[in-house]
């Protein structure tokens, strides 16, 4: 060949790798102290929105008020419990679809940074670990524990397979992912732990994709939440001072991009507290501070959304405080998923910095008052023990915990019989902290009162030799945070009369999702052996719909409020914390315009007749615990049945109720579907 043919092969070979797209990349950029997108200095704001809080048919819509609000990027947790109930059992379906999800938001131009755990927080249902983890009592979490490291290494396993391939440098919008999370507010401090995590991430992602810690500003959350290869992000939320903050970071990663995982733009709820909140202006100042810096902020939550069925979590902080079925965050979005005050303040100091998307913001979600309900008695829990407990119950000398007869979630009664007369009251009492978390005492089928984890753990009774008592123990949330995660719940001691212990236990693990899902309750409501004596209920109603499937809320008129739940004197129920209705709405179709039905999964779509407008309104302006919100895509026509568990949580969702939780309730008057100024609390 010749020099002259040398010459231009060599040429044209130039000239095609000119021509080349560059390969894409995201990266640390250590000399300048920025991010490098595809080489180009690159700075996100970031919101956070968790899909396993939001219905699939809302997810776009909230979606895109997100990019409409000038966000760049989202931050998404993977709870590992919601996709592996059982070891080795997973589902990805439904709303439970994090590959659909993650597509969604590449569809609307939205880049993502994901949060796989295998720990989350997130006030999550023990953090996101799986409850079943506790069938090995001694297992320690978070640890290189063989058994815990062999569990995760399973999960990563079936997660990171389906996260790869949407990775930035694989043509995804994945642009960074986090491992663990807020290690350093852990106990354990075990870098082992950290190591195994990172070299798992690696084997199954690639040595090009950006991994990531975040943690508090104290030096002691840093020193154990931190581990070279991993780059170090904080935490701080609006009040902080930015300089020091940052500071922080800076001591751990001295170059490099500054970034706020976790910026706080309200708090959580628990029950029995106000409604927490923080000011507009505030949330917006910080934000302005920190992008004048040039750092990348996520904003801890834009959109809250609601803990469906039994997934809220709880707090330790000197008492057990679980969270409320609300996890509306005080966000830009609120739970109904309505832009707020704060939304605007956010996107007006957004448009300081870069431009924003072009076009309106998409309004709040038309809302619609169905008007009064009339609730009437089904059916007393433990009348319908069969059907809550087909296989019956398991003996045992002494109380067993949830974890040991592998009921994860929800609702168990514990069986014995009074083992002589108590003619006199005798006390009934338990261990402390041993009743985890609920225990609604009956004797002879009649209430008697309440014990509590961290209250009454004693009530006087009398009875017969042979009288059934029965306890009714609930699981309000596994502790999300701190050194208690490991949170077995049940009775975790035996209860004793006159400090004599009981024995001869019969334990009735009540699976009350399945019941519902085999269509239970059916129209006949099942004999019952007493009427009208307050205790542990369902409850049944039914409105019409008159062609109208929008959002609603669920009002309880005067002090009706869940005399068991509430701490001290019974408030209104504009003050209650909430949650008293199990709602179940089930039709012959749903109507097929899903972005206005939230809970619209399942059956034969309808066409939407034409929507009258009686009483219309757009979002709720105050946000207070004012009962639930049904957001359910209610039938174009049809007689719906709405039923009420005296077990008070359970919410529905896809049409179906998530069996009952979070105390009982008593019900005086009628329920009313309005447009409540205030009702917020509790999405179903």
């Amino acid at each position: 060949m010749g020099l002259r043919a040398l010459a231009l092969l060599l040429a044209a070979g130039l000239l095609h790798t000119q021509a080349s797209p560059p390969a894409r990349s995201f990266q640390l950029d250590y000399e300048e102290d920025c991010f490098r997108k595809d080489g180009a200095p690159f700075r996100y704001i970031s919101g956070s929105i968790h899909y396993a809080r939001v219905p699939r048919p809302a997810w776009r819509d909230r979606l895109l008020k997100m990019y409409m609000s000038g966000l760049s990027a989202v931050q998404v947790y993977v709870p590992w419990n919601y996709h592996e109930p059982l070891p080795g059992v997973y589902d990805f379906a439904g709303d439970r679809d994090v590959e659909a999800f993650l597509d969604l938001t590449a569809e609307l131009g939205l880049l993502v940074i994901l949060r796989p755990g295998p720990y989350i927080c997130a006030e999550w249902e023990m953090g996101g670990l799986p409850a079943w983890l506790l069938w090995k009592p001694d297992i320690i979490l978070r640890s290189s524990d063989p058994a815990y490291l062999a569990a995760v290494d399973s999960w990563l396993h079936v997660l990171l397979p389906k996260i790869k391939p949407r990775l930035y440098q694989h043509g995804g919008n994945i642009i960074s992912m986090q491992v663990e999370n807020e290690y350093g507010s852990y106990y354990a401090c075990d870098y082992g732990y950290l190591r195994h995590l990172l070299g798992s991430f690696r084997m199954l992602l690639g040595t090009e994709v950006l991994l990531f810690t975040t943690d508090g500003t104290r030096a002691q959350e840093l020193r154990c939440g931190t581990l070279q290869g991993l780059y170090a992000t904080i935490n701080f939320g609006p009040g902080s001072n930015v300089t020091e903050a940052f500071g922080a970071q800076r001591r751990v990663e001295p170059k490099g991009p500054l970034v706020n995982s976790e910026y706080y733009t309200g708090w959580l709820d628990y029950w029995g507290e106000a409604h927490a909140s923080t000011s507009s202006a505030r949330v917006a100042q910080g934000l302005e501070d920190m992008l004048q810096l040039g750092a990348s902020v996520n904003m801890y939550m834009f959109h809250g959304g609601t803990n469906f069925a039994y997934w809220s979590g709880a707090d330790f902080k000197d008492q057990y405080k679980p969270v409320t079925t609300s996890y509306d965050y005080d966000a830009p979005l609120s739970e109904a998923g309505d832009p707020t005050d704060k939304l605007f303040a956010i996107r007006t100091v957004i448009s300081k910095f870069q431009p924003l998307p072009v076009g309106p913001m998409p309004p709040a979600t038309p809302k619609y008052a169905y008007g009064r309900v009339a609730l009437r008695k089904y059916a007393d829990l433990l009348d319908v023990l069969d059907v809550l407990c087909p296989s019956g119950p398991i003996q045992s000398q002494f109380p067993l915990t949830f974890e040991a007869i592998k009921q994860a979630h929800g609702f168990v009664v514990y069986r014995t019989r009074l083992p002589r007369d108590v003619l006199d009251p005798a006390m009934l009492g338990a261990p402390p902290h041993s009743v985890c978390d609920r225990g609604y005492v009956m004797l002879q089928q009649e209430y008697q009162g309440t014990l509590e984890r961290d209250g009454q753990t004693t009530l006087r009774v009398t009875g017969r030799a042979g009288d059934t008592l029965d306890v009714l123990l609930e699981n309000m949330g596994r502790i999300s945070f701190g050194a208690n995660i490991s949170d077995f719940k049940g009775l975790l001691g035996n209860l004793s009369l006159d400090s004599s212990p009981l024995s001869n236990w019969l334990i009735y693990p009540l699976a009350i999702d399945t019941a519902i899902q085999q269509g239970w309750p059916h129209a006949a409501p099942p004999k019952s052996s007493r009427g009208g004596i307050a205790g542990p209920a369902f409850y049944t109603g039914t409105f019409e719909t008159p062609g109208i499937a929008w959002d609603t809320f669920v009002k309880f008129p005067g002090p009706a409020v869940d005399k068991w739940l509430q701490p001290g004197p019974v408030l209104a129920l504009s003050r209650a914390p909430a949650d008293p209705l199990c709602a179940r709405l089930s039709a012959a179709c749903w109507p097929s315009q899903q972005h206005h039905s939230a809970g619209a999964g399942g059956g034969t779509p309808c066409p939407l007749a034409a929507l009258p407008r009686p009483t219309p309104f757009q979002q709720d302006p105050h946000r207070q615990h004012r009962g639930h919100r049904i957001n359910t895509g209610l039938p174009t026509t049809s007689i719906t049945s709405c039923w009420g568990c005296g077990g008070g949580r359970g919410l529905m969702k896809h049409g179906g109720c998530r069996a009952p939780g979070k105390g009982h309730t008593s019900w005086h008057g009628l329920p009313e579907l309005l447009p409540s100024s205030g009702a917020r609390q509790g999405l179903c």
